[in-house]
């Protein structure tokens, strides 16, 4: 009766997951395994020499089993429920503000648009010392903690008690918390003349319906205009189906845009357009980075397919799994890998391998013998295996070293809060720029904050010395030195020899603190060179039609 009994909860659980189970399928590993564990778990909180925390251990050993599978199956606690319903739905209830851990400080790092912080007078640069009468620490608080305390319940109040730089005491903030929904398409406008331009940042909800009516606002803004950038940059993906609904904005209806195929019952399918495109002819570029994925390489990858569009960028994230969201127990939640999807050419865009990445994340190189070739509709050979490769790549800016340690050091940012609290505006977007006058402030305000950076030379100089020490090359010692001074000068002097690769990056902060966002996109269209580079193709129609013809 007992082995029944069992056996039926065991089905239940298995079709509450909806799994479409064999009753005695793996019932024996399974029964065992739950009864080895649950009494493993009894007693060392038990016996244990240490108190224990229980939901702690079993926190960890929940992630523990979980990292057996794949990095995108993951539990979610009741505390992070509200993270979860943000990144799924897009709904939030908070301040409208983002910080940052810096040097064990909590700053304001940015404030979005019209939002309860800038109507409380919250900006960026403040540090927060406390958040509702509790200190901050770093030492004890992560960013999740610190997001959860700063949200709530829309219409209640946070009291924040922060330090702003020239002011001598700090200051009592209470911002008011607002419910509302982030938007994917946070901005859309004009990159050049003709030239359109959609962000979309999410595929959660009406993110479809969103891209329809930028596009639909770009057409009637612009009769003549001449094609449509569709930037999916650091877009991590969301909604499946809204996937499509994007797709669907360029691609008639009736097309296969992707399938799925995995072994639970109904997650194996293809998904079509079922709308009338706003427009199948104007030409398209779409643009990815590394931490474009999942739906973004749908979008991506069903353009370049179909040759719909060409795709700018560099490669993108390659997760080609689909995952499902079901509840568990005591309001948690599990994210379950359920399929693979597969573009219209029949690819995989999945990594091959979860472990093999760049630092920033990226795809390593992909073995040749790793890779399968696809054809796109026009027949353009195209491979799986590791993300979307861009038909025209763009490379990666690298900053001199002397612009990386400045931004690493958060020197360019803390230059635009001082420049802020002491500048009440500064002029429209187009005409600001950095002043010799501006840029004689940033140096000095450097100076004072005793800056100095490591370059290629140090570390290869350190070497040398070191050399020369264990070979007790005596004479050289005092040539080390005098060239170590040479190097420090030179190093003073890079600041103003790359004067225009940091006045550029000055400039976008310091628009940013009056602008926001939007005033950001706008200031970076004439710099960025993956909008430079989709304007260029874009104005180019035979040269564009010759990428998608397969030449």
């Amino acid at each position: 009766m007992k082995k029944t009994a069992l056996l039926i909860v065991t089905g239940l659980a298995a079709f509450s997951l909806g799994f479409v189970v064999h009753p005695f399928d793996n019932y024996f590993e399974i029964s065992k395994n739950m009864d080895v564990f649950g009494k493993l778990y009894r007693e060392i909180n038990a016996v244990y020499v240490d108190e224990v925390n229980p939901s702690q251990l079993m926190k960890v050993g929940i992630e523990a089993m979980l990292e057996e599978l794949d990095p995108y199956t993951n539990f979610f606690s009741e505390s992070q429920i509200e993270d979860f319903k943000v990144m799924s739905t897009g709904q939030y209830s908070g301040i409208g503000a983002t910080v940052n851990w810096r040097d064990g400080r909590l700053l304001v790092t940015e404030i979005k648009q019209e939002s309860p912080s800038i109507e409380a007078g919250l900006k960026a640069g403040d540090e927060i010392l406390q958040i509702d009468d509790q200190p901050v620490d770093h030492s004890v608080q992560d960013l999740d903690e610190i997001n959860n305390l700063l949200r709530g319940a829309s219409g209640d109040k946070v009291k924040l008690k922060v330090r702003r730089l020239g002011q001598a005491q700090p200051l009592e903030i209470a911002v008011e918390r607002k419910s509302g929904r982030q938007l994917n398409v946070p901005y859309y406008g004009m990159a050049d003349e003709h030239i359109g331009y959609i962000i979309l940042s999410g595929f959660t909800q009406d993110a479809g319906k969103e891209v329809a009516e930028a596009t639909l606002a770009l057409k009637k803004q612009d009769p003549q205009l001449a094609g449509i950038i569709l930037d999916l940059r650091g877009n991590p993906g969301g909604l499946l189906n809204e996937s499509v609904n994007v797709t669907n904005v360029f691609v008639p209806r009736g097309e296969m845009i992707v399938e799925t195929r995995g072994r639970m019952e109904g997650a194996t399918r293809q998904y079509h357009t079922r709308r009338n495109a706003v427009d199948t002819e104007i030409p398209l570029a779409v643009i990815v980075n590394s931490s474009s994925a999942s739906a973004s390489e749908i979008v991506s990858g069903t353009i370049q397919d179909l040759d719909r569009g060409v795709i700018v960028g560099t490669r993108s994230y390659g997760k080609g799994l689909v995952q499902n969201v079901r509840p568990l127990s005591y309001n948690t939640q599990l994210k379950v890998t359920i399929a693979k999807y597969y573009t219209p050419s029949g690819r995989c865009i999945q990594a091959i391998d979860y472990s093999h990445r760049n630092e920033d994340g990226s795809v390593g190189r992909i073995p040749d013998s790793l890779q399968t070739a696809f054809k796109t509709r026009n027949g353009r050979t195209v491979y799986d295996g590791g993300g979307i490769a861009p038909d025209l790549e763009v490379p990666k800016p690298v900053y001199q070293p002397v612009t990386q340690a400045l931004l690493d050091q958060g020197l360019i940012f803390d230059f635009a809060t001082q420049y802020n609290i002491r500048h009440e505006s500064i002029p429209p977007v187009k005409d600001f720029t950095i002043t010799d006058e501006i840029y004689k402030e940033f140096t000095d305000f450097v100076a004072e904050r005793g800056f100095g950076f490591e370059s290629q030379t140090d570390v290869e100089l350190a070497n040398l010395a070191e050399a020369v020490e264990a070979n007790q090359y005596t004479s050289l010692k005092q040539d080390l030195q005098a060239l170590s001074q040479k190097i420090a000068r030179q190093k003073e002097l890079d600041i103003h020899k790359h004067k225009a690769e940091i006045a550029h990056l000055l400039r976008l902060e310091i628009i940013k603190r009056y602008y926001y966002d939007e005033g950001l996109i706008e200031a970076s269209f004439d710099s960025d060179p993956n909008v430079l580079k989709s304007v260029d193709i874009l104005r180019r129609p035979e040269a564009y039609k010759k990428i998608l013809g397969g030449s």
